[in-house]
């Protein structure tokens, strides 16, 4: 296998994850409240309550506000069903660097600064909404863990831009990935 070849391969792969944990994250953020009592549910049954006190605590907390959503302001979840779209439609974006990665670096550059974003918008929007700090560090964990195969995804597009353009005589233009 070429190194060009090589480096398609890598590119798509990590993409691809990235694509699949962005749908996952997007998806899960439809059922809310029934994600949320299952996960209550399961953490009583693993004895959460005498181990994690303090995270049965915040799951009870939120448990409750989105059942109180969910039976007398259900409107109120139609925020988290954009987010979910939003999640979805950036995902899609990301068919771009699959398809032509050296042309749509940009897509990933703009990952990774959403990625960025992440932290400064924990860090100011949890303490305003009463959310934990360490939940607050959950939050900034996935703009982090992003970040990673974003960044190696970058990496491997330099690489493969370089490739081509050490492949192409001066004067002449440059073939398409």
């Amino acid at each position: 296998m070429s190194e060009r070849a090589a480096l398609l391969k890598g590119i798509r792969v990590w993409l691809a994850f990235f694509v699949v944990c962005l749908v996952l994250s997007g998806v899960t953020a439809f059922p809310l409240v029934h994600e949320l009592r299952w996960a209550e549910e399961v953490s009583r049954s693993l004895g959460a309550h005498d181990h994690l006190p303090g995270l049965m605590e915040w799951i009870e907390r939120v448990r409750d506000g989105l059942d109180t959503a969910d039976a007398d302001h259900p409107f109120l979840l139609y925020g988290t069903d954009w987010l979910a779209f939003a999640h979805l439609v950036i995902a899609v974006a990301f068919l771009g660097p699959y398809r032509d990665p050296v042309r749509n670096v940009w897509v990933v550059e703009f990952g990774l600064i959403a990625c960025a974003g992440v932290v400064p918008l924990a860090l100011i929007c949890g303490p305003i909404r009463g959310i934990p700090f360490w939940w607050s560090v959950i939050d900034m964990a996935f703009g982090v863990f992003g970040a990673v195969p974003l960044y190696v995804v970058r990496k491997k597009i330099k690489r493969l831009e370089a490739l081509a353009e050490a492949a192409v005589p001066a004067g002449a233009a440059a073939p398409a990935p």
